[in-house]
């Protein structure tokens, strides 16, 4: 059960609309490396997570991620409100606006939609801790891709903020790694999957 705190992790006020960057923004809530994956991927994660302490972090960095998720429809939301059809012709808003009018709906800033194929939830904590690592990576590259083109103070500071916050996610999951690591006492930790097999089950020794 989730308490929900009725305001943004970090505040969004954008006074000058831009459907063009709004383009570009939405990947990171439906694209591929977006906010609504990390959430779904960490949070449907932490049932098969055999330790305590991960699951924890599994829970608490994608409850995490649904918060980032707001704040990029935040955004997404403020550059497009009040849009005259002449703006969103011009722009080539056009094609997002016959589908979903100036709703939000997760897509790719290739426009390709949401799919839970992008994300695994694989059941073995060493697989699932190494893409939630490349997960973070990924996701602080597309921020990294969305400043060299953005360059308004009221969109790059949010966006700073939750680049910052993927550094943080990746460093968790790392010290998680290692955690796993240690409980499964082994020189070679790669070898089982400890939801369900031993060293005897496995046949590596």
């Amino acid at each position: 059960m989730w308490n929900y705190e009725k305001r943004l992790q970090y505040p969004i006020k954008i006074t000058q609309t831009n459907p063009k960057i709004a383009q570009i923004i939405i990947s990171q809530f439906g694209g591929p490396d977006g906010e609504l994956a990390a959430s779904m991927r960490y949070l449907s994660q932490r049932y098969t997570m055999p330790y305590k302490e991960v699951t924890g972090i599994l829970t608490d960095i994608g409850t995490e991620e649904l918060a980032h998720m707001e704040m990029i429809c935040a955004i997404v939301y403020q550059l497009t409100k009040d849009l005259t059809p002449e703006e969103i012709e011009k722009s080539g808003f056009g094609t997002y606006y016959v589908d979903h009018t100036l709703a939000l709906w997760p897509q790719a800033a290739s426009g390709a939609p949401w799919t839970a194929t992008y994300f695994q939830s694989k059941g073995d904590p060493i697989t699932d801790l190494h893409e939630d690592m490349a997960a973070e990576q990924k996701a602080r590259t597309t921020y990294d891709n969305i400043l060299r083109l953005v360059k308004d103070p009221e969109i790059c500071e949010p966006i700073r903020f939750l680049r910052e916050r993927e550094i943080v996610h990746y460093q968790r999951f790392g010290e998680s790694l290692r955690i796993v690591q240690e409980k499964l006492d082994s020189k070679n930790f790669y070898a089982i999957n400890p939801e369900f097999d031993t060293h005897q089950d496995c046949g590596c020794r």
